[in-house]
Protein backbone atom coordinates (compact mmCIF):
# COMPACT_ATOMS: atom_id res chain seq x y z
CA UNK A 1 0.00 0.00 0.00
CA UNK A 2 1.06 3.58 -0.61
CA UNK A 3 1.57 5.74 2.48
CA UNK A 4 -1.53 7.50 3.78
CA UNK A 5 0.57 10.65 4.07
CA UNK A 6 0.15 11.17 0.31
CA UNK A 7 -3.22 12.72 1.15
CA UNK A 8 -1.38 15.71 2.55
CA UNK A 9 -0.12 16.47 -0.98
CA UNK A 10 -3.72 17.31 -1.96
CA UNK A 11 -4.98 20.40 -0.11
CA UNK A 12 -8.66 19.82 -0.89
CA UNK A 13 -8.60 16.47 0.92
CA UNK A 14 -8.27 18.38 4.18
CA UNK A 15 -11.79 19.74 3.73
CA UNK A 16 -14.74 18.63 5.83
CA UNK A 17 -18.29 17.88 4.63
CA UNK A 18 -21.10 18.28 7.15
CA UNK A 19 -18.52 18.22 9.90
CA UNK A 20 -16.92 15.00 8.68
CA UNK A 21 -13.56 14.53 6.94
CA UNK A 22 -14.01 14.41 3.17
CA UNK A 23 -13.75 10.92 1.67
CA UNK A 24 -13.40 11.55 -2.05
CA UNK A 25 -14.36 8.55 -4.20
CA UNK A 26 -15.41 10.25 -7.43
CA UNK A 27 -12.06 10.04 -9.18
CA UNK A 28 -13.42 8.57 -12.41
CA UNK A 29 -15.25 11.88 -12.90
CA UNK A 30 -12.25 14.02 -11.96
CA UNK A 31 -9.22 13.61 -9.73
CA UNK A 32 -7.97 16.05 -7.14
CA UNK A 33 -4.77 18.02 -7.74
CA UNK A 34 -1.51 17.79 -5.77
CA UNK A 35 0.43 20.87 -4.69
CA UNK A 36 3.00 20.16 -7.39
CA UNK A 37 0.32 20.72 -10.03
CA UNK A 38 -1.21 23.73 -8.28
CA UNK A 39 2.27 25.24 -7.95
CA UNK A 40 3.00 24.65 -11.64
CA UNK A 41 -0.19 26.44 -12.63
CA UNK A 42 0.46 29.33 -10.30
CA UNK A 43 4.10 29.65 -11.33
CA UNK A 44 3.13 29.86 -14.99
CA UNK A 45 0.80 32.81 -14.42
CA UNK A 46 3.09 34.54 -11.92
CA UNK A 47 6.41 34.11 -13.71
CA UNK A 48 6.05 32.89 -17.30
CA UNK A 49 2.67 33.95 -18.71
CA UNK A 50 2.91 34.84 -22.40
CA UNK A 51 1.64 33.60 -25.72
CA UNK A 52 3.88 31.08 -27.40
CA UNK A 53 5.80 30.26 -30.58
CA UNK A 54 5.70 33.62 -32.31
CA UNK A 55 7.12 36.05 -29.76
CA UNK A 56 10.80 36.91 -29.47
CA UNK A 57 10.78 38.55 -26.02
CA UNK A 58 11.92 36.78 -22.86
CA UNK A 59 8.52 35.67 -21.54
CA UNK A 60 7.42 34.39 -24.94
CA UNK A 61 10.56 32.31 -25.21
CA UNK A 62 10.18 31.01 -21.66
CA UNK A 63 6.52 30.09 -22.15
CA UNK A 64 7.26 28.38 -25.46
CA UNK A 65 10.08 26.38 -23.91
CA UNK A 66 7.89 25.28 -20.98
CA UNK A 67 5.01 24.31 -23.27
CA UNK A 68 7.21 22.26 -25.58
CA UNK A 69 8.97 20.65 -22.59
CA UNK A 70 5.51 19.57 -21.44
CA UNK A 71 4.95 17.94 -24.83
CA UNK A 72 8.21 16.04 -24.40
CA UNK A 73 7.13 14.89 -20.92
CA UNK A 74 3.85 13.52 -22.27
CA UNK A 75 5.66 11.82 -25.16
CA UNK A 76 8.07 10.14 -22.76
CA UNK A 77 5.21 9.05 -20.48
CA UNK A 78 3.51 7.31 -23.42
CA UNK A 79 6.78 6.06 -24.95
CA UNK A 80 5.91 7.88 -28.16
CA UNK A 81 8.39 7.89 -31.01
CA UNK A 82 8.41 11.69 -31.14
CA UNK A 83 6.94 14.69 -29.30
CA UNK A 84 5.47 15.61 -32.70
CA UNK A 85 2.94 12.81 -32.12
CA UNK A 86 1.50 14.64 -29.09
CA UNK A 87 -1.37 17.01 -29.82
CA UNK A 88 -2.76 19.07 -26.96
CA UNK A 89 -6.56 19.31 -26.91
CA UNK A 90 -9.14 20.32 -24.33
CA UNK A 91 -9.74 16.70 -23.31
CA UNK A 92 -10.81 13.23 -24.39
CA UNK A 93 -14.06 14.41 -25.97
CA UNK A 94 -12.26 17.08 -27.99
CA UNK A 95 -9.65 14.55 -29.11
CA UNK A 96 -12.25 12.05 -30.32
CA UNK A 97 -14.15 14.76 -32.17
CA UNK A 98 -10.92 15.85 -33.85
CA UNK A 99 -10.24 12.35 -35.15
CA UNK A 100 -13.85 11.66 -36.17
CA UNK A 101 -13.93 14.90 -38.15
CA UNK A 102 -10.81 14.22 -40.23
CA UNK A 103 -11.16 10.52 -41.09
CA UNK A 104 -12.59 9.83 -44.56
CA UNK A 105 -15.38 7.25 -44.82
CA UNK A 106 -17.76 6.10 -47.54
CA UNK A 107 -21.31 4.77 -47.52
CA UNK A 108 -21.38 1.20 -46.25
CA UNK A 109 -18.16 1.51 -44.24
CA UNK A 110 -18.47 0.28 -40.64
CA UNK A 111 -17.40 1.93 -37.39
CA UNK A 112 -16.99 -0.63 -34.64
CA UNK A 113 -17.59 0.53 -31.04
CA UNK A 114 -18.50 -1.37 -27.89
CA UNK A 115 -21.43 -1.60 -25.48
CA UNK A 116 -19.19 -0.16 -22.76
CA UNK A 117 -18.50 3.20 -24.38
CA UNK A 118 -18.89 6.62 -22.79
CA UNK A 119 -21.14 8.93 -24.80
CA UNK A 120 -18.01 10.80 -25.92
CA UNK A 121 -16.92 7.68 -27.81
CA UNK A 122 -20.37 7.11 -29.32
CA UNK A 123 -21.84 10.41 -30.44
CA UNK A 124 -18.91 11.72 -32.57
CA UNK A 125 -18.93 8.44 -34.52
CA UNK A 126 -22.70 8.63 -34.96
CA UNK A 127 -22.23 12.13 -36.38
CA UNK A 128 -19.54 10.83 -38.73
CA UNK A 129 -21.87 8.02 -39.83
CA UNK A 130 -24.65 10.52 -40.49
CA UNK A 131 -22.34 12.66 -42.64
CA UNK A 132 -20.88 9.82 -44.67
CA UNK A 133 -23.46 7.05 -44.82
CA UNK A 134 -21.26 4.75 -42.74
CA UNK A 135 -22.75 2.32 -40.21
CA UNK A 136 -22.24 1.97 -36.45
CA UNK A 137 -21.70 -1.62 -35.28
CA UNK A 138 -21.69 -2.46 -31.56
CA UNK A 139 -19.68 -5.18 -29.80
CA UNK A 140 -21.99 -6.69 -27.15
CA UNK A 141 -21.09 -7.42 -23.54
CA UNK A 142 -22.12 -10.25 -21.23
CA UNK A 143 -23.83 -10.14 -17.83
CA UNK A 144 -20.52 -9.29 -16.15
CA UNK A 145 -19.97 -6.26 -18.36
CA UNK A 146 -17.23 -8.03 -20.33
CA UNK A 147 -17.06 -7.70 -24.10
CA UNK A 148 -17.96 -10.80 -26.09
CA UNK A 149 -14.71 -11.52 -27.91
CA UNK A 150 -16.22 -14.18 -30.18
CA UNK A 151 -18.85 -11.69 -31.30
CA UNK A 152 -16.16 -9.07 -31.83
CA UNK A 153 -14.17 -11.34 -34.12
CA UNK A 154 -17.32 -12.20 -36.08
CA UNK A 155 -18.19 -8.52 -36.51
CA UNK A 156 -14.83 -7.70 -38.09
CA UNK A 157 -14.76 -7.62 -41.87
CA UNK A 158 -13.34 -5.72 -44.81
CA UNK A 159 -16.08 -3.15 -44.13
CA UNK A 160 -14.56 -2.35 -40.71
CA UNK A 161 -12.76 0.95 -41.19
CA UNK A 162 -12.60 2.19 -37.60
CA UNK A 163 -12.42 0.51 -34.19
CA UNK A 164 -13.08 3.03 -31.40
CA UNK A 165 -12.71 1.32 -28.05
CA UNK A 166 -12.44 2.29 -24.41
CA UNK A 167 -9.53 0.73 -22.56
CA UNK A 168 -11.22 0.83 -19.14
CA UNK A 169 -14.95 1.30 -18.67
CA UNK A 170 -15.72 4.42 -16.67
CA UNK A 171 -19.00 2.84 -15.48
CA UNK A 172 -18.00 -0.72 -14.53
CA UNK A 173 -14.20 -0.70 -14.40
CA UNK A 174 -14.00 -3.43 -17.05
CA UNK A 175 -10.55 -3.65 -18.63
CA UNK A 176 -10.74 -4.48 -22.31
CA UNK A 177 -7.99 -6.53 -24.02
CA UNK A 178 -7.10 -3.61 -26.24
CA UNK A 179 -3.82 -5.00 -27.53
CA UNK A 180 -5.43 -8.17 -28.83
CA UNK A 181 -8.48 -6.32 -30.17
CA UNK A 182 -6.26 -3.77 -31.89
CA UNK A 183 -4.24 -6.53 -33.55
CA UNK A 184 -7.43 -8.24 -34.75
CA UNK A 185 -8.81 -5.00 -36.24
CA UNK A 186 -5.48 -4.26 -37.90
CA UNK A 187 -5.69 -7.53 -39.81
CA UNK A 188 -8.58 -5.92 -41.68
CA UNK A 189 -6.77 -2.61 -42.14
CA UNK A 190 -8.95 -0.68 -39.69
CA UNK A 191 -7.94 2.57 -38.00
CA UNK A 192 -7.92 2.04 -34.21
CA UNK A 193 -8.61 4.72 -31.60
CA UNK A 194 -8.28 3.84 -27.91
CA UNK A 195 -10.03 5.94 -25.28
CA UNK A 196 -7.53 5.85 -22.41
CA UNK A 197 -9.25 8.41 -20.18
CA UNK A 198 -9.84 5.83 -17.43
CA UNK A 199 -6.58 3.97 -18.05
CA UNK A 200 -4.10 6.85 -17.80
CA UNK A 201 -4.24 7.27 -13.98
CA UNK A 202 -4.07 3.55 -13.20
CA UNK A 203 -1.60 1.83 -15.54
CA UNK A 204 1.41 2.29 -17.77
CA UNK A 205 0.68 3.06 -21.41
CA UNK A 206 3.18 2.24 -24.16
CA UNK A 207 1.87 3.43 -27.51
CA UNK A 208 4.58 1.64 -29.45
CA UNK A 209 3.66 -1.68 -27.88
CA UNK A 210 -0.09 -1.15 -28.16
CA UNK A 211 -0.21 -0.87 -31.95
CA UNK A 212 -3.16 1.54 -32.17
CA UNK A 213 -3.32 4.60 -34.42
CA UNK A 214 -4.72 7.08 -31.88
CA UNK A 215 -4.88 7.27 -28.10
CA UNK A 216 -6.82 9.96 -26.24
CA UNK A 217 -7.06 11.04 -22.62
CA UNK A 218 -7.95 13.97 -20.36
CA UNK A 219 -5.58 15.62 -17.92
CA UNK A 220 -8.15 16.02 -15.17
CA UNK A 221 -8.40 12.23 -14.78
CA UNK A 222 -4.70 12.06 -13.90
CA UNK A 223 -4.35 14.88 -11.32
CA UNK A 224 -3.99 17.70 -13.86
CA UNK A 225 -6.41 20.60 -14.45
CA UNK A 226 -9.59 20.45 -16.48
CA UNK A 227 -9.50 21.80 -20.04
CA UNK A 228 -6.32 20.00 -21.11
CA UNK A 229 -6.11 16.69 -22.93
CA UNK A 230 -3.98 14.71 -25.33
CA UNK A 231 -4.38 13.11 -28.69
CA UNK A 232 -1.48 10.83 -29.54
CA UNK A 233 -1.40 9.75 -33.17
CA UNK A 234 1.00 7.95 -35.46
CA UNK A 235 3.06 10.65 -37.09
CA UNK A 236 2.76 9.31 -40.62
CA UNK A 237 -1.02 9.21 -40.26
CA UNK A 238 -1.19 12.72 -38.80
CA UNK A 239 0.85 14.00 -41.73
CA UNK A 240 -1.45 12.37 -44.27
CA UNK A 241 -4.78 13.52 -42.80
CA UNK A 242 -6.31 16.98 -43.32
CA UNK A 243 -6.28 19.69 -40.64
CA UNK A 244 -9.25 20.14 -38.34
CA UNK A 245 -9.56 23.82 -37.40
CA UNK A 246 -7.98 26.83 -39.05
CA UNK A 247 -5.90 29.67 -37.67
CA UNK A 248 -2.93 30.36 -35.46
CA UNK A 249 0.00 27.99 -35.35
CA UNK A 250 -1.56 25.45 -37.74
CA UNK A 251 -0.41 27.46 -40.76
CA UNK A 252 2.94 28.10 -42.40
CA UNK A 253 1.89 30.73 -44.91
CA UNK A 254 -1.41 32.43 -45.76
CA UNK A 255 -2.43 34.38 -48.84
CA UNK A 256 -5.92 35.23 -50.00
CA UNK A 257 -5.50 32.57 -52.65
CA UNK A 258 -4.31 29.65 -50.50
CA UNK A 259 -2.86 28.47 -47.19
CA UNK A 260 0.08 26.17 -46.52
CA UNK A 261 -0.48 24.04 -43.42
CA UNK A 262 2.05 23.40 -40.69
CA UNK A 263 3.43 19.99 -39.76
CA UNK A 264 2.08 17.96 -36.81
CA UNK A 265 1.56 18.58 -33.99
CA UNK A 266 0.94 22.27 -34.79
CA UNK A 267 -1.23 21.32 -37.76
CA UNK A 268 -3.89 20.31 -35.22
CA UNK A 269 -3.40 23.07 -32.64
CA UNK A 270 -5.23 26.06 -34.09
CA UNK A 271 -5.38 29.20 -31.98
CA UNK A 272 -3.82 29.91 -28.61
CA UNK A 273 -3.51 26.62 -26.71
CA UNK A 274 -4.05 25.94 -23.02
CA UNK A 275 -0.43 26.69 -22.18
CA UNK A 276 -0.81 26.53 -18.42
CA UNK A 277 -2.81 23.31 -18.71
CA UNK A 278 -0.09 21.56 -20.71
CA UNK A 279 2.57 22.62 -18.21
CA UNK A 280 0.43 21.49 -15.28
CA UNK A 281 -0.29 18.17 -17.03
CA UNK A 282 3.45 17.56 -17.29
CA UNK A 283 3.76 18.32 -13.56
CA UNK A 284 0.99 15.79 -12.85
CA UNK A 285 2.73 13.09 -14.88
CA UNK A 286 6.01 13.86 -13.11
CA UNK A 287 4.19 13.47 -9.78
CA UNK A 288 2.72 10.11 -10.85
CA UNK A 289 6.06 8.85 -12.11
CA UNK A 290 7.84 9.89 -8.92
CA UNK A 291 5.50 7.60 -7.00
CA UNK A 292 5.56 4.90 -9.66
CA UNK A 293 2.61 3.86 -11.81
CA UNK A 294 3.06 0.18 -10.90
CA UNK A 295 2.92 1.03 -7.20
CA UNK A 296 -0.18 3.14 -7.80
CA UNK A 297 -1.81 0.29 -9.72
CA UNK A 298 -1.12 -2.25 -6.95
CA UNK A 299 -2.37 0.15 -4.27
CA UNK A 300 -5.61 0.85 -6.10
CA UNK A 301 -6.23 -2.83 -6.83
CA UNK A 302 -6.04 -3.59 -3.11
CA UNK A 303 -8.50 -0.77 -2.42
CA UNK A 304 -11.05 -1.83 -5.02
CA UNK A 305 -10.90 -5.48 -3.93
CA UNK A 306 -11.43 -4.44 -0.32
CA UNK A 307 -14.34 -2.19 -1.30
CA UNK A 308 -15.99 -4.98 -3.32
CA UNK A 309 -15.63 -7.40 -0.41
CA UNK A 310 -17.01 -4.93 2.14
CA UNK A 311 -19.96 -3.85 0.02
CA UNK A 312 -20.84 -7.45 -0.87
CA UNK A 313 -21.86 -8.01 2.74
CA UNK A 314 -24.71 -5.50 2.47
CA UNK A 315 -28.10 -7.19 1.90
CA UNK A 316 -29.67 -6.65 -1.50
CA UNK A 317 -26.57 -5.18 -3.14
CA UNK A 318 -25.42 -5.96 -6.67
CA UNK A 319 -21.96 -5.17 -7.93
CA UNK A 320 -21.64 -4.50 -11.65
CA UNK A 321 -18.66 -5.44 -13.76
CA UNK A 322 -16.12 -8.26 -13.52
CA UNK A 323 -14.05 -9.02 -10.40
CA UNK A 324 -10.92 -7.83 -12.25
CA UNK A 325 -11.98 -4.19 -12.23
CA UNK A 326 -9.79 -1.13 -12.42
CA UNK A 327 -10.59 2.29 -11.02
CA UNK A 328 -14.35 2.11 -10.62
CA UNK A 329 -16.83 0.00 -8.66
CA UNK A 330 -20.51 0.36 -9.58
CA UNK A 331 -23.28 -1.02 -7.42
CA UNK A 332 -27.00 -0.88 -6.75
CA UNK A 333 -29.17 -1.89 -3.80
CA UNK A 334 -32.53 -3.50 -4.43
CA UNK A 335 -35.36 -1.10 -3.73
CA UNK A 336 -33.07 1.91 -3.30
CA UNK A 337 -32.67 4.63 -5.93
CA UNK A 338 -29.05 5.44 -6.68
CA UNK A 339 -29.65 9.18 -6.34
CA UNK A 340 -31.14 8.78 -2.88
CA UNK A 341 -28.28 6.55 -1.83
CA UNK A 342 -25.66 8.98 -3.10
CA UNK A 343 -27.36 11.91 -1.39
CA UNK A 344 -27.38 10.20 2.01
CA UNK A 345 -23.78 9.03 1.61
CA UNK A 346 -22.78 12.63 0.88
CA UNK A 347 -24.34 13.70 4.19
CA UNK A 348 -21.84 11.35 5.84
CA UNK A 349 -18.90 13.00 4.03
CA UNK A 350 -18.41 10.36 1.32
CA UNK A 351 -18.35 11.65 -2.28
CA UNK A 352 -19.47 9.12 -4.90
CA UNK A 353 -21.11 9.44 -8.30
CA UNK A 354 -24.69 8.47 -9.10
CA UNK A 355 -26.49 8.21 -12.43
CA UNK A 356 -25.81 6.67 -15.83
CA UNK A 357 -22.18 7.88 -15.95
CA UNK A 358 -22.65 9.05 -19.57
CA UNK A 359 -23.24 5.40 -20.53
CA UNK A 360 -26.97 5.28 -21.19
CA UNK A 361 -26.77 2.43 -23.75
CA UNK A 362 -24.84 0.33 -21.22
CA UNK A 363 -27.39 1.05 -18.49
CA UNK A 364 -30.20 0.11 -20.89
CA UNK A 365 -28.39 -3.19 -21.59
CA UNK A 366 -28.77 -4.03 -17.89
CA UNK A 367 -32.29 -2.67 -17.56
CA UNK A 368 -31.35 0.08 -15.11
CA UNK A 369 -31.28 3.88 -15.14
CA UNK A 370 -28.02 4.19 -13.26
CA UNK A 371 -25.77 3.00 -10.45
CA UNK A 372 -23.84 4.34 -7.52
CA UNK A 373 -20.14 4.41 -8.39
CA UNK A 374 -17.12 4.62 -6.12
CA UNK A 375 -13.86 5.28 -7.94
CA UNK A 376 -10.35 5.28 -6.60
CA UNK A 377 -7.08 7.19 -6.77
CA UNK A 378 -3.59 6.98 -5.35
CA UNK A 379 -4.52 9.08 -2.29
CA UNK A 380 -7.38 6.85 -1.16
CA UNK A 381 -6.84 4.64 1.88
CA UNK A 382 -8.33 1.60 3.59
CA UNK A 383 -9.93 4.03 6.02
CA UNK A 384 -11.76 5.54 3.05
CA UNK A 385 -13.05 2.07 2.16
CA UNK A 386 -14.30 1.56 5.72
CA UNK A 387 -16.06 4.93 5.59
CA UNK A 388 -17.67 4.01 2.27
CA UNK A 389 -18.92 0.64 3.49
CA UNK A 390 -20.25 2.10 6.74
CA UNK A 391 -22.03 4.94 4.94
CA UNK A 392 -23.60 2.67 2.30
CA UNK A 393 -24.79 0.20 4.92
CA UNK A 394 -26.30 2.91 7.09
CA UNK A 395 -27.94 4.69 4.15
CA UNK A 396 -29.40 1.48 2.74
CA UNK A 397 -30.98 0.65 6.09
CA UNK A 398 -32.53 4.12 6.24
CA UNK A 399 -33.93 3.90 2.70
CA UNK A 400 -35.34 0.36 2.71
Amino acid sequence: MLPATLKSDFPILGETVNGRPLVYLDNAATSQKPRAVLDASRHYYEAVNSNIHRGTHFLARAATAAHEAARETVAAHLNANSPDEIIFTSGTTDSINLVSDILPLSPGDEILISALEHHANIVPWQMLAERTGAKIVVIPCDENGVLDQAAFVNLLSEKTKILALTWVSNAFGTVNPVREMTAAAKRYGAIVLIDAAQAIPHMAIDVRELGADFIVFSGHKVYAPTGIGVLWGRLDLLKSLPPWKGGGEMIKEVTFESTTYNDPPFKYEAGTPNIEGAIALAAALDYVNAIGIDSIHSHEQELIAAAAAALSEIPGIRLYGPPERIGALSFAIEGVHHYDLGTLIDQMGVAVRTGHHCCQPLMARFGITGTTRASFALYNTMEDIESLATAVKKASMMLR
